[in-house]
């Protein structure tokens, strides 16, 4: 493909909407039920404006900042998304090189195409977090956090707005399975065949693995998940104020503010709408704060800057530049979003992260049209 014709976020959707299955395409796509907060994510954006300043010498910018203490170069990263070779043949693989090479992070699905090790190994240097559904099998669980320990993971992402999975009309219409010969890597062997269990592309495991997430899971499961692991525990699905003060209580790493792309329970606020209720609840805690769901412009990652989020992750546009050409889609995808949100800097009158503030953005009014008389 010819990196050049792409030049906005956009592009590569519209790529894949044109060329991939429709299996993979609506799986990707879809929201929950009527997708009011699917298309609230992006609308909210919208009604953000930007109040910039002027005459502040723009001309060197610094766009750094550090997520967990590892510095990036500017505070955008990859979300977790499942089943990544179905938009391209290399998959989280390619995904977590372009992440390298890009000198920023990923977060991989627990429910990759890819396994742990292949991903790390992909990866090398790069940094790279794990994303954790809790399972009803403990030995699960417990086994999936010890090999992102051992394969060099530096945080665990635990999806905490999934105790069961919410409803896609899309793939109940498609009937969705994982297409031949595609499996879920971390599911194989012996952590599979020990539930009775054979294979390892059907359908049926797929059902089978969405059915082994736990539906009790509360707050003595993070505690219990501090117990098996050393690593950072940042929780991924935090809509409220009361949810972050009870996250700050059990000394998690951070939050990410998070509707798990409007997949779970449709009606829920966009993010960036939850964003400061949450910012303000962990003011003083130490707790850092992310944002994912909706970002698909550098205008979009400075109003979420300016709104409290340390840094944002980006899911559904790195699905759309693998389909577009693999690592390289992946790579030009995250240019085109850190070169925009370097000029949106410049054009808002900020020459570093920390001159990002709420005095920047502004909620739209109403528009009202006056009737005539």
């Amino acid at each position: 493909m010819d990196m050049d014709a792409a030049v906005c976020l956009q592009d590569f959707e519209d790529f894949a909407i044109k060329y991939l299955p429709k299996n993979a395409l609506d799986y990707y796509r879809s929201g929950a039920n009527s997708e009011q907060t699917l298309k609230d994510n992006r609308s909210a954006f919208e009604r953000l404006r930007l109040y910039p300043r002027i005459l502040r010498d723009v001309s060197v910018r610094d766009m750094s900042t550090t997520v967990l203490g590892q510095r990036l170069p500017y505070p955008i990263a990859i979300a977790p998304t499942a089943m990544q070779r179905m938009a391209h043949a290399d998959g989280e693989v390619a995904t977590a090189r372009a992440a390298t090479a890009m000198d920023t992070g990923m977060i991989l699905s627990s429910w990759s195409t890819s396994s742990i090790e292949e991903v790390a190994e992909a990866s090398g240097k790069g940094l790279r977090w794990f994303q954790l559904y809790v399972y009803k099998d403990r030995e699960v669980t417990r086994d999936l956090v010890k090999r992102a320990e051992r394969a060099g993971y530096k945080a665990i992402f635990v999806t905490v707005d999934t105790p069961v999975l919410g409803k896609r009309l899309a793939d109940i219409r498609n009937k969705f399975s994982l297409p031949e010969p595609l499996r879920l890597a971390n599911f194989t062997s012996k952590l599979i065949e020990s539930c009775g269990v054979r294979g390892s592309s059907s359908s049926g495991l797929t059902e089978y693995v969405a059915s082994l997430i736990d539906p009790t899971l509360s707050w003595k499961h993070i505690e219990w998940l501090k117990t098996i692991t050393s690593l950072p525990i940042i929780l991924k699905g935090v809509l409220t104020a009361e949810d972050a003060r009870e996250a700050a209580a059990h000394n998690v790493a951070g939050v990410v503010v998070s509707n798990h792309g409007a997949r779970q329970l449709d009606g829920v606020p966009s993010t960036i709408e939850a964003l400061p209720e949450v910012v303000d609840a962990l003011k003083g805690t130490g707790l850092e704060v992310y944002l994912d769901g909706g970002v698909r412009t550098g205008t979009d990652v400075l109003k979420a800057i300016a709104l409290g989020a340390r840094a944002v992750f980006v899911g559904r546009p790195a699905l759309w530049a693998l389909a577009y050409n693999g690592e390289a889609g992946v790579k030009r995808m995250i240019e085109i979003l850190r070169d925009e949100f370097s000029l949106a800097m410049a054009l808002s009158g900020a020459t570093k992260i920390s001159e990002i503030n709420r005095r920047l953005v502004r909620r739209q009014p109403p528009s009202y049209t006056s009737s005539k008389l």
